[in-house]
């Protein structure tokens, strides 16, 4: 319903926001079991005021004339990667 709704129900969990404006590859991110991946919309992202409420923001790095990844193709790179660390392909 709301941001602030949101951040209540995910009381206790990290939120990951994947954004272009992030200086940290994915990579070299360090997922935990229960974060909880934010994505914004493809046209816009998420709202600066989100953006700036979260400490935990990641990128995939890209050539720079690339604008960005499809989100479903973005969050299915990002989830891979945070499954593999979580030894969920074992």
């Amino acid at each position: 319903r709301s941001w602030s709704a949101f951040q209540a129900a995910s009381a206790g969990r990290r939120i990951v926001l994947l954004t272009t404006k992030a200086s940290k590859p994915y990579v070299d991110f360090a997922f935990e079991e229960n974060d909880i991946l934010l994505l914004g919309r493809e046209s816009e992202g998420v709202p600066e005021a989100v953006h700036a409420a979260l400490p935990h923001r990641i990128r995939i790095p890209m050539k720079p004339e690339a604008r960005s990844l499809n989100v479903a193709v973005a969050t299915g790179i990002v989830a891979a990667e945070a499954l593999r660390q979580l030894g969920a392909f074992a």
